[in-house]
């Protein structure tokens, strides 16, 4: 397979292009995030970036590639993911609204074949069918990923950042996946996919990195959240390996544990799961004494140590890749 890049280069370049007109339009149509005691921005900002981001890579998809069952279906979900993130960023939208629409854009994937088939016993290899189970789990996951990446984006460019290095991640281990397997259609769509989303995710943090011009909103995080979901879905699902199933929770490691911890945090506190609060990953760091730029830096090293912790997982034997993922799990959790 060749490297997208045409299709790279035209993502990031609408992104460039694209980015200061939505925000222009955002300003117009009310889609403004005002500051509080819990935000960490000091002034009105226009909050629907991931409109840019769309664009862009539906733009770049459109015009380059060829669109298979599977891209139309994550094209299909992402859009309706999108739609729900732009009501809103604009007018609001409940949080039980807003799970609804979650799952049913997750739902809207599975008949184009985009779904978790089964998992492995990582001590024998041995394929479990998911059977009725597989549609839950790849709709639990996705909506898993796309809360994730939602929660975490709480500083400039930090959502952005973690997607864009989870996406060339994800696209480096199903590339290694796909070379030594022969590789499916679906495993070189996901890889060339997931670099076009990078592209257009760095054409937008031009915009969005500190001091931001421009936030990704609701429309974005999830956006973004759900894209990577699925093109894991795209790329790892029917990869027999137990280390396969557990690659894209290493590459999204960062989110996903905020997201757990915020939840046990919350009910523990007799609070409700999707109330907002300044306790995530990237509030303790300012609070330690970090700068803005500095916590999102030292955030995108920790997902580029995860990344390549994944990569690496590819590369070297079951058990040693088990050995490895016990270490870096003590590693995170301490």
């Amino acid at each position: 397979m060749q490297i997208p890049v045409t299709a790279m280069l035209l993502a990031f370049g609408s992104a460039l292009l694209v980015t200061p007109l939505v925000r222009k339009w955002a300003f117009r149509c009310g889609a403004l995030d005002r500051p509080d005691q819990r935000k960490m921005h000091d002034r009105v900002m226009p909050r629907l970036g991931g409109l840019a981001v769309y664009i862009s890579f539906v733009a770049a998809v459109l015009l380059t590639r060829e669109i298979t069952l599977q891209v139309l279906g994550l094209l299909a979900g992402g859009s309706l993911i999108l739609l729900l993130g732009v009501i809103d960023d604009i007018r609001g939208v409940s949080p039980r609204l807003k799970l609804a629409g979650q799952i049913a854009a997750a739902c809207a994937v599975v008949p184009f074949g985009l779904k978790v088939e089964f998992l492995t016993n990582p001590f024998s290899e041995e394929l479990i069918a998911l059977g009725l189970l597989s549609v839950p789990v790849t709709v639990m996951w996705i909506v898993s990923v796309t809360n994730a990446v939602n929660l975490v984006d709480g500083l400039d460019g930090l959502a952005g950042g973690t997607t864009c290095i989870a996406a060339l991640t994800l696209a480096a281990v199903v590339w290694i996946e796909a070379a030594a397997t022969g590789g499916s259609q679906g495993q070189w769509d996901s890889v060339a996919l997931a670099i076009i989303l990078a592209a257009a995710v760095l054409g937008f943090l031009r915009y969005n990195f500190y001091p931001a011009r421009i936030f990704l909103g609701d429309s974005g995080s999830m956006y973004l959240g759900f894209s990577v979901a699925v093109l894991a879905v795209m790329g790892l699902a029917k990869s027999a390996t137990f280390i396969s199933v557990i690659i894209p929770v290493v590459i999204l490691g960062i989110p996903i544990l905020d997201t757990a911890f915020a939840i046990v945090r919350r009910y523990c506190g007799n609070k409700p799961i999707f109330q907002p609060d300044k306790e995530h990953l990237h509030h303790r760091l300012i609070e330690m004494g970090l700068s803005h730029p500095q916590a999102v830096l030292c955030l995108y090293g920790v997902n580029v140590i995860l990344g390549l912790s994944a990569i690496a997982m590819t590369l070297v034997s079951p058990k040693q890749a088990i050995f490895l993922l016990v270490i870096l799990s003590t590693a995170v959790l301490t």
